[in-house]
């Protein structure tokens, strides 16, 4: 392998790494609002059971 092939393989190396990386920083931040959307679902839904019965 020439240097030129090499030095084109580390740069798409390189490149995937920092798609990835991106591509998980978007699944955190879409999991954080997951967490917040069924916390506060949950607590709606245990207001309107309580609201129900009493």
């Amino acid at each position: 392998m020439t240097q030129a092939e090499q030095q084109l393989a580390d740069d798409k190396m390189r490149a995937e790494i920092a798609k990835m990386i991106a591509e998980t920083g978007k699944i955190r931040r879409e999991t954080d609002w997951y967490v917040a959307i069924v916390a506060s679902t949950m607590t709606l839904a245990i207001v309107a059971v309580v609201k129900l019965f009493l």
